[in-house]
């Protein structure tokens, strides 16, 4: 009898209720304990619109909040900056004025005689400013007005107390807003130099010629007027010494602008 007859019988059975279906097993987990089926999702709350204005407040609260605090932590880190800054510049004062004076230069005594010299024999208000120049291996310096010049340079040359009777070097200077010429005096015997400046106005620039009473001014003066373009009345030979006599202009002004750049 061939397989299929003999399934027949047993599918009329199972119709006629004879023969039971096999019932589908629970699931078990790895300890045999038959697993709880899935609950069902519970249905989602929709939030009201009480609610949702509720927590956009909330979170606006919070972040105000954050940026409050963050600006007061920032106001009170610059104080105790400044506080700081205040403390330690306190701090230096108070260093440096626990710090012993400096000690006068060793020229001053002899930057007051000169100064004194000049005011009692020469005018009072011939000198204008007197200082130690300390980085020229503190050199007396004096500003002594255009008009008392030629009287102080004599005074330097002849008293005996200066006896400057060699001008070591004489230089110009182009300040924009004026000009100054630079006498070094120097004492042969003693070796004391000193340096005077001398001011002009830059228009129409003029200085007392110091060739009649040092004669190595000659050839310092006569570059000075060849190349910023400083009078020097007095002078015996004052004429170009560098640039030709046809130049136009002096090279050495800050406003100088040549006629041919590329020279």
């Amino acid at each position: 009898m061939s397989e299929e007859n003999n399934r027949e019988p047993e599918a009329a059975a199972s119709k006629a209720g004879l023969i039971e279906e096999p019932k589908e097993e629970p699931k078990k987990d790895n300890e045999g304990t038959p697993e709880a089926a899935e609950p069902a999702p519970a249905p989602r709350r929709v939030e009201t619109d009480e609610e949702k204005a509720a927590r956009r407040k909330a979170a606006l609260e919070a972040r105000e909040a954050a940026k409050a605090a963050a600006a007061q932590a920032a106001a009170q880190a610059a104080q105790a900056g400044t506080e700081g800054r205040a403390a330690a510049k306190a701090a230096g004062e108070g260093e440096e004025q626990e710090q012993p004076p400096k000690p006068p230069s060793h020229n001053q005594p002899r930057l007051d005689r000169v100064t004194a010299l000049l005011r009692e024999l020469v005018g009072e208000d011939a000198v204008e400013e007197a200082y130690i120049n300390e980085p020229n291996d503190h050199l007396p310096t004096l500003v002594v007005k255009n008009d008392y010049w030629l009287q102080a340079a004599k005074l330097f040359r002849n008293h005996d107390e200066l006896s400057c009777n060699y001008l070591r070097n004489v230089s110009g200077v182009d300040y924009e807003t004026h000009m100054e010429v630079v006498y070094y005096p120097l004492n042969m015997d003693s070796r004391h130099c000193y340096c005077i400046k001398v001011r002009t106005d830059r228009e129409r620039p003029s200085v007392p010629s110091a060739t009649p009473i040092w004669e190595t001014a000659n050839w310092n003066e006569r570059e000075i007027y060849d190349l910023l373009g400083i009078d020097f009345p007095g002078h015996p030979d004052l004429r170009r010494i560098m640039m030709p006599d046809d130049w136009v202009g002096h090279p050495l002004r800050k406003d100088y602008v040549p006629l041919d750049p590329e020279v």
